[in-house]
């Protein structure tokens, strides 16, 4: 390997990623009940030395993901995380929301956060979680649960770096 190539490998691995937490729910959105999934995240992120920038909670409507999916990006926030509104009930539409808007899809970060949660629950093969590209953001679609939301971050946290850089065209080597 090259000097340049393992410089631009150290520095992927260990650039400051800012980001976005969005949390996606009609009753979180309305009141009815504290948001417990951002605040989850929002330590997981700071325990990987991530800055969060921003944060919003939002009712499962379409419109309303993207507008903040947009707001977000147009923020800098290089990764975005939203949690909620990836299971098959009614009003779960963030996967639609997201493909909806986005340049690219990244399959394998939805397949391994499938294959590990169904070592701990088997309801995790309903989960339609995903990663995309959007905009200069990866974006990833993680489970309301605030639990499955962090575990679900843990099993793809490392190839986030990477992902990151692509997303918002940094040279990376590869």
């Amino acid at each position: 390997m090259t000097a340049s190539r393992a410089s631009l490998i150290y520095q992927t691995q260990h650039m400051q990623i800012t980001v976005g937490i969005i949390t996606i729910s009609d009753r979180a959105a309305a009141g009815e009940y504290s948001d417990l999934g951002g605040p989850a995240l929002k330590e997981a992120a700071e325990t990987y030395g991530w800055q969060v920038l921003a944060e919003a909670i939002v009712p499962d409507e379409i419109a309303r993901i993207r507008e903040t999916i947009r707001s977000f990006s147009d923020q800098g926030c290089g990764l975005i995380l939203a949690t909620g509104g990836t299971g098959v009930a009614d009003r779960d539409v963030t996967p639609e929301a997201i493909r909806g808007m986005m340049r690219v899809e990244i399959p394998g970060f939805g397949e391994a956060m499938r294959r590990e949660s169904m070592k701990i629950t088997p309801n995790a093969i309903l989960s339609r979680s995903l990663a995309a590209v959007v905009e200069r953001s990866l974006v990833l679609a993680l489970p309301g649960k605030p639990s499955g939301a962090v575990e679900c971050l843990g099993f793809v946290v490392g190839a986030i770096p990477h992902a990151v850089a692509l997303a918002q065209r940094v040279p990376t080597g590869c």
